[in-house]
């Protein structure tokens, strides 16, 4: 066989592998698990951070203010020094709308060490630990929840049950709307999962560990033995520290897609979903070259070695480059179909998995080029360039 037969039979056998042994990562099928309500229904502290999002709190925040909730639960607001308003609209939805009990507290500037996210959920934790809850609901500004999420979060944690979880965290169902959304968003989800395999999350004593930021029920004394947030107050992927930070502590987690928690906040352009990914993609590398190296080695050999060998292969004459090679690709669009039909697009878009690869592909090596020009992971008016040592309590 030729050098490029045995590349495209590598990247099938790679494929062939992530297909059955990457903890059947493509299944969409791990939803909230149904369990009975509880005898009595635990008292909730729902905490928001929120910075400029005045555009999306008239959707997102009255979506909580209305939550159909057995038990006791109220909602803090942490306004991390907007300049839209963010603060005021909310209080005046709340007096409009009415529902939950809401409290809005800006801490000003995040100190040193602290992510201005982390600095927010500081504030309002503490805030909220005063009236002792049960559980803290942790999610974000551009979350928007059915009026029965809540009560299912808190129902699937299995309050009281021996085999309940300390931590419940569901994928928000992002928006898919325009032409660089349907492209983008399906994936960016589809590569999570293959990052972290659902499964794998969820198995009690896995050594993978896993949240997403958007929607997070967690169990308040879990949250203490963790030492949430102060243990995680320099993590730029938040969701993925505060999970292994609580299954370190010997706490069960959850992780899966949600039905009804979706998230509100648009990404009409391809400039706006890029900053979203390479804002935090170079720290999910952990900010190493020889990581880097690796991943733009193992997306080309996974995600572009199979359209181009197929071609490469017809265009030859090379039977076997080009048979392996459309084997890969077949596999590689297969595994993509569910998540699709997850969000409900054509599955005409699962043979452009390559391109949407390439582009994420840019957008990692954007990431590390910004981190070594000290821009770093840049967000609403703040970057992060480098974790600096965080000041001792």
């Amino acid at each position: 066989m030729s050098a490029l037969a045995w590349i495209a039979v590598g990247s099938l056998t790679v494929w062939v592998w992530l297909l059955l042994g990457q903890g059947f990562f493509w299944r969409t099928d791990q939803r909230l698990p149904a369990r009975k309500d509880p005898a009595r229904w635990p008292s909730v502290a729902v905490v928001v951070p929120a910075r400029d999002e005045a555009e999306v709190l008239p959707v997102s925040l009255t979506s909580l203010l209305a939550q159909d909730y057995p038990g006791d639960a109220e909602i803090f607001l942490v306004d991390d020094c907007s300049e839209d308003g963010t603060g005021e609209l909310a209080r005046a939805l709340s007096v409009r709308c009415g529902g939950l009990p809401l409290t809005v507290v800006s801490p000003g500037e995040p100190e040193q060490g602290w992510t201005g996210k982390l600095w927010a959920l500081r504030h309002g934790m503490a805030l909220a630990r005063q009236g002792k809850p049960e559980f803290l609901l942790l999610t974000d500004a551009d979350i928007a929840h059915e009026p029965d999420s809540l009560r299912e979060l808190v129902a699937a944690a299995g309050c009281g049950e021996a085999d309940g979880f300390d931590l419940v965290s569901q994928m928000a169902r992002l928006r898919v709307t325009s032409v660089w959304e349907r492209l983008v968003v399906p994936a960016f989800v589809y590569f999570f999962g293959q990052l972290y395999p659902f499964r794998w999350v969820n198995r009690t004593g896995a050594r993978t560990a896993a949240a997403a930021g958007g929607c997070v029920l967690l169990r308040a004394d879990a949250a203490e033995r963790a030492g949430i947030p102060e243990s995680i107050r320099q993590a730029v992927i938040d969701d993925v520290s505060l999970a292994r930070a609580v299954r370190r502590t010997g706490g069960r987690i959850w992780l899966g897609l949600a039905e009804r928690v979706d998230s509100v906040r648009p990404y009409p352009r391809l400039a706006d979903l890029w900053r979203m990914v390479s804002r935090s993609a170079y720290a999910q590398l952990r900010h190493s070259p020889v990581l880097l190296a690796g991943t733009v080695l193992g997306l080309g050999l996974v995600y572009v070695v199979p359209p181009v060998t197929l071609c490469a292969g017809l265009a030859t004459g090379d039977h076997v480059t080009a048979t392996a090679g459309g084997a890969a690709w077949a596999v590689m669009a297969g595994t993509y179909l569910p998540m699709l039909g997850y969000y409900r697009q054509s599955f005409w878009l699962a043979p452009l998995l390559p391109f949407t690869a390439v582009l994420y592909l840019l957008m990692t090596v954007d990431s590390a080029v910004r981190h070594y020009r000290g821009a770093g992971a840049a967000w609403k008016g703040r970057t992060y360039a480098r974790p600096e040592p965080a000041p001792e309590p």
